[in-house]
């Protein structure tokens, strides 16, 4: 790690010559105070708060009188997003600004590869550089809470410290190549259904330990220079004027010395967000103007507050190189490594989730393949409300399996059903296409005489969105239609899902042998895809979250706390998507009626049992857990070891345990590593995610897997002394798999 934090340090400008380095990732932003704070007191009122508002849509001011750049921030976590015109998100219609589609947040996290996020980080920092763009609005890491989340497509995972792990790669990532990171949404934006509005009720602990540690890992850790409060609110506050979660959390607790830039649209005060940790309004100036210049006329602000808001600016400006605007865009940013790297994270996202029959890899002997279903055709760089990428190419499905095929064999392809049609920024439509009865039956005949059918099901980027979450996890478009007609006519069906979430497996899993997670895979989704189907690549994916059986097994819908009774319109929608909604942007008046009149509350009243917790700790079965991948090979477990047995709050346990690949080629298993507390006193989960380590293993070969816990890892926040504390007692240490598939264990001491 050594070397990364000298990349950090050329990178992002934090070494000073005849300096000694600060200690931690956070103080590094302070090294340039003492030049700073000459600048700030050289500037006027009007300065200062210029840069604390958007200059155009996608930046902030910096002090042009002294040549210090604005800030420029580029949006899209999973791929820099195309120029906009200067005051909205309609494409600029530039020729250079095509970037690389990375895999979206979920394959990401299928990946369970700590080295795959930082160069993931690295590659969309890269490009950003090259774009000119000084902040990354991402990664997004908000914890999956229900599997209809509109953005579970962008989010890592519903556990906190998988999320954590990788969202720290992707921040150290992104930063080593010079560009920064913004975390986003802080904190507890786990829905999109009135997310401008929704006041989420939560306690504590369960704040601390499952909501917010993937944050608090990517800022100590990882030294993120921002982060975005979202648009909800969190215990009666809304995030960006929020004083416990900006102030006496983030600066107090983490020590962040970087800066928070709001949402778009989701800034709600003057007062609220200059005294409660707000940076930047985005967009407008209506708070983060005048309103801050009168305030302190009246002495109802003091410009001691505006000067530390400006110092935290300068901070980051100083960090991260200004690219002049002769020296970017001159030439597309993506780049064949970047590339590359979204070949490996797609290859190493796809999860076999059913393999009966060992039907997969695809048999030399199949020599007609039906190809079935729209998603085997779709593309998902672009569509929906968030953010999408104008990519330099996508391979679909079908474009990957066509180019794999040897020559001898006959692939054939019906779409089966159609996607809503997508709404384009102008306003059109994509053509309507013939109605998904007509194409079932097409598809129909088309399956009967094939050898093998590759039944392509799932959603598009019109189904998953920003800005609404999903009815339910059926497929949509008449798929489950789709599923039992095909099964009737061929039983020989692989079907492969692409979608960003999960979904409903209950009719598909009776009827096809094999199904594959396929998810929304970058630009390079169709060849990772097929070198998994044809076995040049063993799958080695583990999911992120819980399948359950049924949508109503989740602990938000099975306690009633979500969906709530009412929605409002979108707020970020309503402001920034005429093209979505056909009506002008509300004025600021419209929008305060409809905040006071709307303002449901969810109250998060299952805890600490997020996914998995929920369902291991209430016994309840799933469809398929958390953690779980099958391979083309076997993996043996064996000889577990402890390095002590009992171990004191500042130890790391260490693990050692044999791994063998089984099977005739190479392939990767992802070991886990969770615990299980033993009669104790305070409430836990019926274990929980520690460590985790993704293997390489020729065929045949055997090796020794070492995973670390520190103790301090095992601590839980006790609400009585308002700080972390840690429970005496034995904990038994589970390695396996996946979630439900424990193969060893052994117990210690605390």
């Amino acid at each position: 790690m050594k070397s990364r934090f000298v990349a950090v340090a050329t990178s992002l400008a934090f070494l000073v010559i005849g300096c000694s380095a600060p200690r931690t990732p956070q103080e590094r932003l302070t090294i340039n105070d003492e030049e700073i704070n000459e600048i700030i007191a050289g500037m006027t009122i009007e300065e200062k708060v210029e840069m604390l508002h958007s200059k155009t849509n996608m930046s902030s001011e910096g002090i042009p009188r002294l040549g210090i750049q604005e800030i420029r921030y580029a949006d899209g976590p999973f791929g820099i997003r195309e120029e906009g015109v200067p005051n909205g998100f309609i494409p600029a219609g530039w020729t250079t600004d095509s970037a690389t589609y990375f895999p979206t947040g979920s394959a990401l996290a299928a990946t369970w590869s700590a080295e795959l996020a930082y160069k993931y980080g690295h590659g969309m920092g890269t490009e950003g550089r090259k774009r000119g763009k000084d902040i990354i609005l991402g990664p997004a890491i908000n914890i999956q809470r229900i599997p209809v989340g509109g953005r579970t497509y962008e989010y890592l995972s519903e556990d906190p410290f998988l999320a954590g792990v990788l969202a720290t790669e992707y921040t150290k990532g992104s930063q080593d190549a010079g560009t920064g990171v913004c975390l986003k949404h802080f904190a507890l934006n786990n829905q999109e259904m009135s997310r401008g509005s929704v006041n989420v009720i939560c306690d504590e602990r369960t704040m601390r330990e499952i909501y917010l540690k993937p944050f608090e890992m990517a800022v100590v850790e990882g030294g993120a220079v921002s982060l975005m409060p979202a648009y909800n609110k969190v215990n009666g506050y809304h995030c960006s004027e929020n004083e416990h979660l900006l102030n006496e959390i983030l600066r107090g607790d983490w020590g962040f010395r970087g800066i928070t830039v709001s949402d778009w649209g989701a800034t709600h005060s003057t007062m609220g967000a200059a005294l409660h940790g707000l940076n930047v309004q985005m967009t407008g100036s209506n708070y983060l103007g005048q309103p801050v210049i009168d305030s302190i006329a009246t002495g109802a602000l003091t410009e001691k507050v505006l000067d530390d808001k400006v110092r935290e600016l300068l901070r980051v400006r100083f960090a991260i190189k200004a690219i002049p605007p002769e020296e970017c865009n001159n030439e597309v940013a993506s780049q064949p490594e970047s590339r590359q790297t979204a070949y490996e994270v797609a290859t190493k996202s796809i999860v076999l989730l059913k393999n009966e029959g060992r039907i997969l890899p695809i048999s030399k002997d199949v020599k007609k393949i039906a190809v079935i279903g729209r998603s085997a055709d779709t593309k998902t760089a672009l569509g929906g409300v968030g953010a999408g990428v104008k990519t330099v190419y996508e391979v679909t499905p079908l474009e990957g399996i066509r180019s794999h095929v040897a020559e001898d064999v006959e692939v054939l392809y019906s779409p089966g059903y159609n996607f809503p049609p997508r709404r384009n920024w102008d306003g059109t439509v994509d053509e309507v296409k013939p109605a998904n009865e007509v194409l079932c039956k097409e598809a129909v005949e088309v399956a009967k005489d094939a050898d093998l059918v590759l039944l392509f099901l799932g959603t598009n980027r019109e189904v998953e969105t920003e800005g609404s979450d999903r009815a339910d996890m059926f497929f949509p478009a008449g798929q489950e239609e789709l599923i039992k007609a095909v099964a009737e006519v061929n039983p020989n069906i692989v079907s492969v899902i692409i979608s960003g979430g999960p979904c409903d497996l209950r009719e598909l899993t009776k009827v096809a042998p094999a199904i594959v997670e396929g998810w929304w895979n970058g630009l390079e989704g169709g060849n990772a895809l097929a070198d998994v189907l044809f076995g040049n690549i063993a799958p080695s994916g583990k999911l992120p979250f819980t399948f359950p059986i049924k949508l109503e097994d989740s602990p938000a819908y099975a306690l009633g706390n979500y969906p709530q009774k009412f929605e409002d319109s979108d707020l970020f929608t309503s402001l920034y998507r005429e093209d979505r909604t056909g009506k002008a942007a509300p004025t600021q008046e419209e929008l305060w009626q409809l905040r006071r009149q709307f303002s449901p509350e969810s109250v998060y009243s299952e805890g600490q049992y997020v996914g998995y917790r929920w369902f291991d700790t209430k016994k309840l079965p799933v469809m398929y857990a958390f953690g779980h991948g099958l391979s083309y090979v076997d993996f043996e477990y064996a000889n577990v070891k402890t390095n002590k047995s009992s171990y004191k709050a500042k130890d790391v346990i260490t693990v050692t345990f044999d791994l063998t690949n089984t099977g005739d080629m190479e392939a990767d298993e992802v070991a886990q590593l969770y615990v299980h507390r033993k009669d104790a006193k305070v409430e836990w989960a019926e274990k929980e995610l520690k460590a985790f380590q993704r293997v390489t293993l020729a065929a045949g070969e055997t090796k020794t897997v070492t995973l670390t816990v520190p103790v301090e890892n095992l601590r839980y926040w006790d609400v009585d002394i308002n700080g972390w504390n840690l429970e005496d007692g034995d904990i038994d240490i589970l390695v396996g798999a996946a979630s439900d598939d424990i193969r060893l264990s052994t117990t210690v001491h605390i």
